[in-house]
């Protein structure tokens, strides 16, 4: 792969770089992800009043770009894609979609500590931004909590299920030995130490935003809970909004549903005859026993974990891009993290437009977890990483020259995390789980992904379980997840709080590599002998993180 010429930028181009201005504008915090200077400790307006202003910039921009003419191919999928992101925008805002922006993974309930994580922290001038950025927490609580009222007022409230969850989740920032303390107390730049004064400003930075995270608390317990439905189902109009969304693409989802079904029953029947080859006669619980007993392939304490995680890591990347794919000198670096939180899951951040942050892969250990199974977590490397998210997200990055800011930062979790189960089985297909233990590992999690196809749609939709016995429940989910995963009831309580909460984002994992895999197998059929896996996914790659029926369109069209 090599940086191509640089492309002389469109008027489609234009639109495109103005609307990721407009967002920056819109939403400061965007400058810590792309790793730009500017509006340093700002947050955006959370209030309903931002939510309108939101919306008219994506009005403005969307008639900019349905007016605008393409000149070769590359703009012909900005225009597609960038319309297709600002129509659901609109429609979001329309559907009330902020009213009710309370989950226990992925709302401002989390997002407002998060930006921490990824702030410099390098100078004493890093430190002061942070100081900041403390200070102004309160302001954007309050717009949150703003709009989470409005929500009362249309009748349009997370389920009371979330409210717990959240109400739990936000106290632990309150406590002395919470994250704003802890991160304050630890501050301390590259060179030097903190003027007194300024560590006195993070001190009281760091009371204020424990005592907004209280604010928030006390308004989901004593107000917000009083109004929540206790029902966790969105119902099928919310939930297809929601699911086109995080695939960028439209799916029957009844169809999807019952083809979830039979996908969990294939992955179960694949376990089942792996886990006679780990033990002969062994079922999988038996075989998982069993490795869980092997001291080969434990890690024990984060430290290791970490070691152990960039060490898999380098070697995937050196490797495949001596024989199977031309990794750039730029992404070839790949920073593995313990985060400072313990909520549980493994996260993905990408690197700055100049590569000065590095791509890293998160992982949330929850609290009390020590020990760590390689044969279970191997192939979630790879879909962290090389040739998963690292290389598909980064790859757009480097591919400055071709792509305007919007495309190369732009996406879905369908494209995103299809592409990273897709990258699991690519693995697999290369060999590098040939060891039976870890392809068990790896069936572990598509197995799981399926299931959440079947528990998502089946809760949110109402639909009848698979055995025909009655509607699902919120509370039927639990046990169903619990039955398809060797985890432990931690995991599984999170995991299903998360789908029951953040509707359609589980499922597009799954379906997202079905739609890879058709994409594939399709263009395949269409190059016939010509065709060169290689050569695809690079073709593929190179477009950028767009939603999946635009790739399918610029791939097959």
């Amino acid at each position: 792969m090599t940086n191509a010429e640089k492309r002389t930028p469109t008027p489609i181009d234009t639109i495109a770089e103005e609307w990721v201005d407009t967002q920056l504008e819109l939403f400061p915090e965007y400058h810590v992800y792309l790793g730009r200077p500017g509006r340093e400790g700002e947050y955006a307006d959370y209030s309903p009043a931002g939510a309108e202003r939101a919306k008219e910039a994506a009005k403005r921009t969307l008639a900019a770009i349905r007016s605008a003419e393409p000149v070769d191919d590359i703009d012909r999928v900005t225009k597609m894609d960038l319309a297709r992101e600002l129509e659901l925008d609109i429609e979001k805002h329309d559907a009330g979609f902020d009213q009710r922006d309370l989950n226990v993974i992925a709302s401002p309930a989390q997002g407002l500590r998060e930006i921490f994580d990824l702030v410099p922290t390098d100078s004493e001038q890093d430190w002061v931004n942070i100081s900041k950025r403390l200070r102004n927490l309160p302001a954007a609580m309050d717009g949150y909590i703003e709009t989470l009222r409005s929500g009362v007022a249309n009748g349009n409230v997370a389920a009371i299920r979330q409210v717990r969850e959240v109400a739990a989740q936000v106290g632990k920032q309150t406590s002395p030995n919470g994250f704003f303390f802890e991160f304050t107390e630890g501050a301390k730049p590259a060179r030097g130490e903190l003027p007194a004064s300024l560590a006195s400003d993070l001190a009281e930075g760091a009371r204020a935003s424990a005592e907004a995270y209280g604010k928030l608390q006390a308004f989901l317990t004593d107000e917000l809970a009083q109004h929540a439905p206790e029902k966790d189902a969105v119902g099928r109009e919310h939930y297809a909004l929601a699911s086109r969304y995080f695939l960028g693409a439209t799916v029957d989802l009844d169809e999807t549903y019952e083809w979830g079904i039979e996908e969990l029953a294939r992955m179960v029947a694949e376990q089942e005859s792996i886990a006679r080859e780990i033990k002969p006669g062994a079922s999988v619980h038996e075989a998982i026993a069993f490795l869980d007993q092997d001291p080969s392939r434990k890690l024990q304490g984060t430290d290791a974990l970490q070691k152990w995680m960039q060490e898999t890591s380098d070697r995937a990347v050196e490797e495949l891009g001596r024989s199977h794919f031309d990794i750039p000198t730029e992404i070839r670096r790949l920073e593995c993290m313990i985060a400072p939180t313990q909520e549980g899951g493994i996260y993905y951040t990408p690197p700055t437009d100049d590569f000065a942050r590095a791509g890293r892969m998160w992982w949330s250990v929850p609290e009390g977890v020590t020990e760590f199974d390689t044969w279970r977590e191997l192939t979630t490397v790879y879909h962290e990483g090389v040739p998963g998210h690292h290389l598909q997200i980064a790859q757009a990055v480097y591919n400055k020259a071709q792509l305007n800011t919007w495309r190369r930062n732009a996406g879905t979790s369908g494209h995103a995390e299809g592409w990273a189960l897709y990258a699991e089985r690519l693995m697999e297909q290369l060999g590098y789980l040939d060891d039976p233990a870890d392809r068990l590992g790896m069936l572990d999690g598509q197995r799981m992904r399926a299931a959440r196809v079947v528990l998502d749609i089946g809760v949110h939709l109402e639909k009848q379980l698979p055995d025909g016995s009655g509607p699902w429940t919120g509370e039927y989910a639990f046990q169903f997840l619990g039955d398809n995963v060797n985890m432990n009831e931690g995991f599984v309580r999170f995991e299903v709080n998360r789908y029951l909460g953040w509707p359609g984002q589980a499922p597009s994992y799954k379906i997202g590599q079905r739609i890879w895999e058709q994409l594939r197998d399709e263009y395949a059929r269409r190059e016939g002998a010509a065709f060169d896996i290689k050569a695809f996914h690079k073709k593929a790659l190179d477009i950028g993180g767009v939603g999946l029926d635009t790739l399918k369109s610029a791939l097959l069209d």
